[in-house]
C-alpha cells in the first residue's frame, strides 16, 4: 500500500494518511496542480495555507530558505510529534501551499504509517485534515471516506489517531517567536525549550491570507447547531432539548475522543448541541480553541 501511495503522490494524485493527531489528505508539496486538487477536494478558501509533512528535520531544511537555532531546538525536542514550524520557504514549495506567502509550515509527524509513506515519499507532502472545509476533523478511515468518498484517489487505514486535534503551529519568523495554534504541544512546553513566546488569540481575516490553518472564526464544526456554555449557566439548559457534552475527562482523553465523538451526535439528527467549556487552563487550552471555533455562545431566551 505505501508502494501504491507514494506513486499516486509523485503521478499528482491525492493520498489520505493517518498521523498522530487527524488524518491528513497528502498531495506532493512541490506540484501546483496536485495541491489546486487538495483545495478543490475540501472547498477550502485559497487564502488558507496547508501543512507540510515530512519524514525528518535534514529533510525539512531542503524547502526552508533558514533554519534558525530555535528550530533545530524545538524539532529535537517535538518531532516526530505534534508541532509544527513556520519558517521562510523556499521556490520549490507551491505557491498554494503557502497562500502566496513567504513563509511555509512543516512538521514530521509522530505516526509510523504517516512516517513510512514519508520516508518512501522522500519529499514534502501538503496535508491539510482530510475533510470538508470547516467540518469537523476526521480522526478514522472511515470518517475520511464519509466526507471524501470516491475524491480521494487512496486512503490508508491507520487506525484511530492518537491525538485527536490538529498540531500546534508556532511562527519563528517574529521575534518573539508567536503560536499561531494551540495543540497538543502547550505555550509552556515551548518557552521551556527557546523562551520567550507570544500566545495570541487570532482569528483570520476571510479576505486575506492565513498567517496558519485553523485561524478561522468557524472551523472543526458539525452540522448540528452547537452551542457552547460556561459551567454555572448549565441550570439554565433544557436537558430535554439537547445533548451535553461535558469535559468530565483529562484534557489529553478529552480531545482524543472529541471529534469523534461531535461526528456521532452529528450523525443523529438532533436538535442542538451543547457543549461544556473547560477550565480555562494551559492544559485545555487547545480544546477550548477547537470549541470556540465549532460552536456559537449559548444565551438564555429571556422570560
Amino acid at each position: 500500500m505505501i508502494e501504491q501511495a507514494v506513486q499516486i503522490l509523485r503521478g499528482g494524485g491525492l493520498v489520505a494518511f493517518p498521523t498522530e493527531t487527524v488524518y491528513g489528505l497528502g498531495a506532493d508539496a512541490t506540484s501546483e496542480a496536485a495541491v489546486q486538487r487538495v483545495f478543490l477536494v475540501k472547498g477550502r478558501p485559497a487564502t488558507n495555507p496547508l501543512i507540510v509533512h515530512v519524514y525528518s528535520s535534514s529533510i525539512a531544511r531542503r524547502y526552508v530558505a533558514d533554519w534558525p537555532p530555535q528550530a533545530e531546538r524545538l524539532a529535537q525536542r517535538f518531532w516526530p510529534g505534534p508541532l509544527t514550524l513556520v519558517l521562510p520557504r523556499r521556490p520549490s514549495i507551491a505557491d498554494a501551499v503557502t497562500a502566496g506567502l513567504p513563509t511555509v509550515a512543516v512538521r514530521v509527524p509522530d505516526h509510523p504509517m504517516a512516517l513510512s509513506l514519508l520516508r518512501a515519499f522522500d519529499g514534502p507532502v501538503a496535508a491539510p485534515s482530510a475533510n470538508r472545509s470547516t467540518r469537523l476533523s476526521p480522526t478514522t478511515a472511515q470518517h475520511v471516506r464519509e466526507e471524501l468518498g470516491e475524491s480521494v484517489d487512496l486512503i490508508l487505514d491507520g487506525g484511530p489517531c492518537q491525538v485527536g486535534i490538529e498540531s500546534t503551529v508556532i511562527d519563528l519568523t517574529s521575534a518573539p517567536p508567536r503560536v499561531l495554534r494551540p495543540g497538543r504541544v502547550t505555550v509552556e512546553a515551548l518557552r521551556a525549550e527557546i523562551g520567550d513566546v507570544e500566545a495570541p488569540r487570532l482569528v483570520a481575516d476571510p479576505s486575506r491570507p492565513a498567517t496558519s490553518p485553523g485561524q478561522q472564526q468557524r472551523h472543526y464544526a458539525p452540522t448540528t447547531p452547537a452551542f457552547r456554555f460556561e459551567p454555572h449557566e448549565r441550570p439554565l439548559l433544557d436537558l430535554t432539548a439537547a445533548v451535553v457534552v461535558e469535559p468530565s475527562l483529562d484534557p489529553e482523553t478529552y480531545a482524543r475522543q472529541l471529534y469523534a465523538r461531535l461526528r456521532m451526535l452529528d450523525s443523529q439528527g438532533l436538535r442542538a448541541i451543547f457543549i461544556e467549556m473547560p477550565p480555562d487552563r494551559p492544559e485545555w487550552t487547545a480544546v477550548r480553541d477547537r470549541i470556540v471555533r465549532a460552536t456559537r455562545p449559548w444565551r438564555p431566551v429571556e422570560p
